[in-house]
Protein backbone atom coordinates (compact mmCIF):
# COMPACT_ATOMS: atom_id res chain seq x y z
CA UNK A 1 0.00 0.00 0.00
CA UNK A 2 1.49 3.55 -0.86
CA UNK A 3 2.56 5.55 1.87
CA UNK A 4 0.98 9.06 1.45
CA UNK A 5 3.34 12.56 1.66
CA UNK A 6 2.98 14.29 4.97
CA UNK A 7 0.45 17.46 4.31
CA UNK A 8 2.25 20.81 4.92
CA UNK A 9 0.60 23.96 6.27
CA UNK A 10 2.34 27.01 6.40
CA UNK A 11 5.72 28.06 6.63
CA UNK A 12 7.83 26.53 9.13
CA UNK A 13 9.50 29.03 10.04
CA UNK A 14 5.98 30.61 11.70
CA UNK A 15 5.25 27.35 13.65
CA UNK A 16 8.97 26.06 14.40
CA UNK A 17 11.49 27.71 16.60
CA UNK A 18 14.75 29.18 15.14
CA UNK A 19 16.73 26.33 16.10
CA UNK A 20 14.03 24.22 14.13
CA UNK A 21 12.55 22.84 17.57
CA UNK A 22 9.10 22.74 17.71
CA UNK A 23 7.03 25.40 20.01
CA UNK A 24 6.10 24.83 23.25
CA UNK A 25 1.97 24.84 21.95
CA UNK A 26 3.16 22.44 19.56
CA UNK A 27 4.24 20.19 21.65
CA UNK A 28 1.46 20.65 24.04
CA UNK A 29 -0.85 19.57 21.48
CA UNK A 30 1.26 16.36 21.10
CA UNK A 31 0.34 15.38 24.42
CA UNK A 32 -3.26 16.20 23.84
CA UNK A 33 -4.23 17.22 27.53
CA UNK A 34 -8.08 17.03 26.62
CA UNK A 35 -7.64 13.12 26.97
CA UNK A 36 -5.68 13.28 30.48
CA UNK A 37 -9.25 13.09 31.89
CA UNK A 38 -10.70 9.90 31.65
CA UNK A 39 -7.31 7.76 33.20
CA UNK A 40 -7.28 10.26 35.82
CA UNK A 41 -10.88 9.88 36.72
CA UNK A 42 -10.39 6.19 36.95
CA UNK A 43 -7.85 6.49 38.87
CA UNK A 44 -9.87 8.67 41.25
CA UNK A 45 -12.49 6.34 41.45
CA UNK A 46 -10.16 3.63 42.42
CA UNK A 47 -8.75 5.99 45.31
CA UNK A 48 -12.62 6.76 46.65
CA UNK A 49 -13.71 3.00 46.09
CA UNK A 50 -10.42 2.06 48.24
CA UNK A 51 -12.11 2.87 51.70
CA UNK A 52 -9.19 4.69 52.73
CA UNK A 53 -8.71 8.10 54.08
CA UNK A 54 -7.79 10.56 50.93
CA UNK A 55 -6.63 13.44 53.13
CA UNK A 56 -4.60 11.57 54.94
CA UNK A 57 -3.28 10.18 51.47
CA UNK A 58 -3.18 13.29 49.37
CA UNK A 59 0.33 12.91 47.97
CA UNK A 60 -0.74 9.56 46.87
CA UNK A 61 -3.28 11.20 45.05
CA UNK A 62 -1.55 13.99 43.54
CA UNK A 63 1.42 10.97 42.50
CA UNK A 64 -1.54 8.95 41.00
CA UNK A 65 -3.55 11.95 39.14
CA UNK A 66 0.10 13.08 37.79
CA UNK A 67 1.03 9.74 36.56
CA UNK A 68 -2.42 8.75 34.69
CA UNK A 69 -2.86 12.15 32.75
CA UNK A 70 0.32 14.12 32.43
CA UNK A 71 2.81 10.98 32.13
CA UNK A 72 1.28 8.07 30.85
CA UNK A 73 -1.51 9.20 28.95
CA UNK A 74 0.42 11.82 27.19
CA UNK A 75 3.51 9.92 26.13
CA UNK A 76 0.70 7.17 24.53
CA UNK A 77 -0.64 10.30 22.58
CA UNK A 78 2.48 10.98 21.75
CA UNK A 79 3.44 7.69 21.19
CA UNK A 80 0.47 6.92 18.95
CA UNK A 81 0.31 10.35 16.79
CA UNK A 82 3.96 9.55 15.83
CA UNK A 83 3.08 6.08 14.27
CA UNK A 84 -0.37 7.35 13.13
CA UNK A 85 1.61 10.13 10.82
CA UNK A 86 0.45 8.68 7.86
CA UNK A 87 -3.20 7.96 8.52
CA UNK A 88 -3.23 11.56 10.10
CA UNK A 89 -2.46 13.07 6.96
CA UNK A 90 -5.52 11.86 5.87
CA UNK A 91 -7.84 12.36 8.84
CA UNK A 92 -6.11 15.15 10.57
CA UNK A 93 -3.30 16.83 8.42
CA UNK A 94 -3.12 19.78 10.84
CA UNK A 95 -1.98 17.32 13.59
CA UNK A 96 1.40 18.05 14.67
CA UNK A 97 3.89 15.48 13.14
CA UNK A 98 1.80 15.81 9.73
CA UNK A 99 1.24 19.38 9.75
CA UNK A 100 5.46 19.64 9.48
CA UNK A 101 5.12 21.60 13.12
CA UNK A 102 6.60 18.83 14.81
CA UNK A 103 9.74 18.48 12.34
CA UNK A 104 12.10 15.43 11.41
CA UNK A 105 11.81 12.81 14.49
CA UNK A 106 11.22 15.15 16.79
CA UNK A 107 7.44 13.53 17.89
CA UNK A 108 9.69 9.78 18.20
CA UNK A 109 11.72 11.61 21.11
CA UNK A 110 9.22 13.04 22.81
CA UNK A 111 7.21 9.76 23.20
CA UNK A 112 10.62 8.10 24.28
CA UNK A 113 11.07 10.70 26.64
CA UNK A 114 7.78 11.14 28.05
CA UNK A 115 7.53 7.11 28.32
CA UNK A 116 10.34 7.26 30.27
CA UNK A 117 9.64 9.97 32.74
CA UNK A 118 6.41 7.79 33.63
CA UNK A 119 8.38 4.98 34.30
CA UNK A 120 10.76 7.00 36.56
CA UNK A 121 7.58 8.83 38.22
CA UNK A 122 5.85 5.34 38.95
CA UNK A 123 8.88 4.51 41.37
CA UNK A 124 7.51 6.80 44.01
CA UNK A 125 4.06 4.77 43.82
CA UNK A 126 5.37 1.63 45.22
CA UNK A 127 5.63 -1.79 43.69
CA UNK A 128 1.89 -2.03 42.37
CA UNK A 129 2.38 1.43 40.61
CA UNK A 130 5.40 0.92 39.20
CA UNK A 131 4.28 -2.61 37.78
CA UNK A 132 0.92 -1.15 36.39
CA UNK A 133 2.54 1.94 34.51
CA UNK A 134 5.07 -0.81 33.06
CA UNK A 135 2.03 -2.59 31.50
CA UNK A 136 0.03 0.24 30.86
CA UNK A 137 3.19 1.88 29.08
CA UNK A 138 3.60 -1.36 27.32
CA UNK A 139 -0.07 -1.42 26.25
CA UNK A 140 0.38 1.94 24.85
CA UNK A 141 3.23 0.80 22.57
CA UNK A 142 1.27 -2.48 21.71
CA UNK A 143 -0.93 -0.62 20.65
CA UNK A 144 0.56 1.90 18.04
CA UNK A 145 3.89 0.62 17.31
CA UNK A 146 4.60 -2.47 14.80
CA UNK A 147 4.37 -5.26 14.37
CA UNK A 148 2.23 -5.23 17.53
CA UNK A 149 0.34 -2.70 16.34
CA UNK A 150 -3.04 -3.77 17.76
CA UNK A 151 -5.12 -0.72 16.32
CA UNK A 152 -4.89 -2.27 12.96
CA UNK A 153 -7.87 -4.39 14.40
CA UNK A 154 -10.49 -2.71 16.54
CA UNK A 155 -11.62 -4.93 18.37
CA UNK A 156 -7.96 -5.64 19.95
CA UNK A 157 -6.65 -2.24 20.03
CA UNK A 158 -10.05 -0.38 21.78
CA UNK A 159 -9.63 -3.51 24.19
CA UNK A 160 -6.07 -2.77 25.41
CA UNK A 161 -6.79 1.18 25.23
CA UNK A 162 -10.56 0.53 27.37
CA UNK A 163 -8.15 -1.83 30.05
CA UNK A 164 -5.31 0.91 30.36
CA UNK A 165 -7.45 3.90 30.81
CA UNK A 166 -10.17 2.58 33.06
CA UNK A 167 -9.77 -1.08 34.85
CA UNK A 168 -5.67 -0.57 35.03
CA UNK A 169 -6.16 3.04 36.21
CA UNK A 170 -9.24 2.10 38.49
CA UNK A 171 -7.39 -0.91 40.33
CA UNK A 172 -4.07 1.13 40.43
CA UNK A 173 -5.54 3.85 42.17
CA UNK A 174 -7.25 1.51 44.86
CA UNK A 175 -3.97 -0.70 45.22
CA UNK A 176 -1.76 1.75 46.32
CA UNK A 177 -3.90 3.55 48.40
CA UNK A 178 -4.14 -0.35 50.10
CA UNK A 179 -0.46 -0.27 50.53
CA UNK A 180 -0.30 -2.28 47.65
CA UNK A 181 -2.89 -5.04 48.91
CA UNK A 182 -4.85 -6.67 46.24
CA UNK A 183 -7.91 -4.72 45.48
CA UNK A 184 -10.42 -7.44 46.06
CA UNK A 185 -13.03 -8.83 43.83
CA UNK A 186 -15.63 -6.32 43.84
CA UNK A 187 -13.05 -3.61 43.05
CA UNK A 188 -11.57 -5.63 40.20
CA UNK A 189 -15.41 -6.53 38.87
CA UNK A 190 -16.60 -2.53 38.98
CA UNK A 191 -12.97 -1.83 36.98
CA UNK A 192 -13.45 -4.68 34.34
CA UNK A 193 -16.89 -3.83 33.90
CA UNK A 194 -16.50 -0.12 33.09
CA UNK A 195 -13.50 -1.24 30.84
CA UNK A 196 -15.76 -3.23 28.68
CA UNK A 197 -17.91 -0.04 28.82
CA UNK A 198 -15.06 1.85 27.69
CA UNK A 199 -14.40 -0.09 24.26
CA UNK A 200 -17.64 1.35 22.93
CA UNK A 201 -16.36 4.66 24.11
CA UNK A 202 -13.06 3.96 21.98
CA UNK A 203 -15.44 3.11 19.29
CA UNK A 204 -17.01 6.42 19.12
CA UNK A 205 -13.67 7.71 18.50
CA UNK A 206 -13.02 6.06 15.74
CA UNK A 207 -15.89 7.25 13.25
CA UNK A 208 -13.91 10.42 12.79
CA UNK A 209 -11.40 8.57 11.21
CA UNK A 210 -12.97 6.16 8.88
CA UNK A 211 -12.13 7.50 5.25
CA UNK A 212 -8.11 7.65 6.43
CA UNK A 213 -8.23 4.25 8.01
CA UNK A 214 -9.94 2.47 4.88
CA UNK A 215 -7.71 3.51 3.13
CA UNK A 216 -4.34 2.50 5.29
CA UNK A 217 -5.43 -0.95 6.23
CA UNK A 218 -6.80 -0.06 9.65
CA UNK A 219 -9.45 -2.17 10.69
CA UNK A 220 -11.30 0.00 13.08
CA UNK A 221 -14.76 -1.31 13.94
CA UNK A 222 -16.49 1.01 11.79
CA UNK A 223 -14.57 0.35 8.65
CA UNK A 224 -14.81 -3.52 9.31
CA UNK A 225 -18.87 -3.40 10.61
CA UNK A 226 -19.59 -0.19 8.56
CA UNK A 227 -20.83 2.54 10.41
CA UNK A 228 -24.20 1.30 11.73
CA UNK A 229 -22.81 -1.85 12.63
CA UNK A 230 -20.12 -0.33 14.69
CA UNK A 231 -22.77 2.00 16.28
CA UNK A 232 -24.81 -1.06 17.61
CA UNK A 233 -21.80 -2.36 18.95
CA UNK A 234 -20.98 0.69 20.68
CA UNK A 235 -24.10 0.88 22.30
CA UNK A 236 -24.05 -2.69 23.27
CA UNK A 237 -20.66 -2.13 24.78
CA UNK A 238 -21.36 0.70 26.33
CA UNK A 239 -24.87 0.01 27.96
CA UNK A 240 -24.74 -3.90 28.98
CA UNK A 241 -21.82 -2.98 31.43
CA UNK A 242 -23.65 -0.75 33.09
CA UNK A 243 -26.79 -2.36 33.25
CA UNK A 244 -24.52 -4.79 35.34
CA UNK A 245 -22.60 -2.85 37.09
CA UNK A 246 -26.53 -1.67 38.46
CA UNK A 247 -27.55 -5.14 39.21
CA UNK A 248 -24.13 -5.89 41.63
CA UNK A 249 -24.64 -2.63 43.19
CA UNK A 250 -28.14 -3.98 44.12
CA UNK A 251 -26.80 -7.31 45.18
CA UNK A 252 -24.37 -5.86 47.53
CA UNK A 253 -27.52 -3.94 49.35
CA UNK A 254 -26.15 -0.46 47.37
CA UNK A 255 -29.89 -0.08 45.74
CA UNK A 256 -29.08 4.43 45.90
CA UNK A 257 -26.44 3.72 44.13
CA UNK A 258 -27.78 1.05 41.76
CA UNK A 259 -30.66 3.37 41.02
CA UNK A 260 -28.63 6.37 40.45
CA UNK A 261 -25.83 3.99 38.13
CA UNK A 262 -29.17 2.51 36.33
CA UNK A 263 -30.80 6.60 35.96
CA UNK A 264 -27.65 7.48 34.09
CA UNK A 265 -27.82 4.89 31.81
CA UNK A 266 -31.29 5.23 30.91
CA UNK A 267 -30.63 8.90 30.27
CA UNK A 268 -27.83 7.89 27.43
CA UNK A 269 -30.70 6.49 25.90
CA UNK A 270 -32.10 9.27 23.48
CA UNK A 271 -28.49 9.85 22.60
CA UNK A 272 -27.91 6.65 21.29
CA UNK A 273 -31.16 6.15 19.53
CA UNK A 274 -30.12 9.32 17.62
CA UNK A 275 -26.41 7.90 16.99
CA UNK A 276 -28.05 4.23 15.69
CA UNK A 277 -30.09 6.55 12.91
CA UNK A 278 -27.33 8.71 11.93
CA UNK A 279 -24.14 7.26 13.59
CA UNK A 280 -21.01 9.44 11.49
CA UNK A 281 -22.92 12.50 12.36
CA UNK A 282 -23.98 11.86 15.92
CA UNK A 283 -21.24 10.04 17.08
CA UNK A 284 -19.55 13.13 18.83
CA UNK A 285 -22.89 14.53 20.13
CA UNK A 286 -22.49 11.21 22.01
CA UNK A 287 -19.40 11.74 23.13
CA UNK A 288 -19.98 15.18 24.18
CA UNK A 289 -23.02 14.39 26.43
CA UNK A 290 -23.36 10.62 26.53
CA UNK A 291 -19.73 9.70 27.94
CA UNK A 292 -19.87 12.20 30.76
CA UNK A 293 -23.21 10.51 32.22
CA UNK A 294 -21.14 6.80 31.70
CA UNK A 295 -18.10 8.23 33.87
CA UNK A 296 -20.72 10.06 36.76
CA UNK A 297 -21.92 6.26 36.75
CA UNK A 298 -18.08 5.05 37.47
CA UNK A 299 -17.55 7.42 40.54
CA UNK A 300 -21.56 7.27 42.10
CA UNK A 301 -19.93 2.79 41.86
CA UNK A 302 -16.94 3.62 43.22
CA UNK A 303 -18.52 5.87 46.23
CA UNK A 304 -20.40 2.49 46.52
CA UNK A 305 -17.93 0.43 47.47
CA UNK A 306 -16.59 2.93 49.54
CA UNK A 307 -19.95 2.54 51.74
CA UNK A 308 -19.48 -0.95 51.75
CA UNK A 309 -15.76 -0.48 53.19
CA UNK A 310 -17.65 2.03 56.00
CA UNK A 311 -19.69 -1.22 56.86
CA UNK A 312 -16.90 -3.10 57.03
CA UNK A 313 -13.74 -2.05 57.79
CA UNK A 314 -12.06 -4.93 57.64
CA UNK A 315 -12.35 -5.36 53.95
CA UNK A 316 -13.83 -6.66 51.35
CA UNK A 317 -13.67 -10.16 50.62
Amino acid sequence: MDTPPLAHTPPLQALTSPLGRPALRTVAELLKPITWFPPMWAFACGVVASGQDIGANWALLLLGLVLTGPLVCASSQAVNDWFDRHVDAINEPRRPIPSGRMPGRWGLGIAIAWTTLSLVWATLMGPWGFTACGLAIALSWAYSAPPVRLKNNGWWGNAACALSYEGLAWLTGTAVMLGGAWPGPHAVSLALLYSVGAHGIMTLNDFKAIEGDRRMGVASLPVQLGAFGAARTACLFMLLPQAVVAALLQHWQLPWHAAAVLALALLQGPLMLKFLRQPIERALQVSAYGVPLFVSGMMVSAWGLRHLHSLNPQGLA
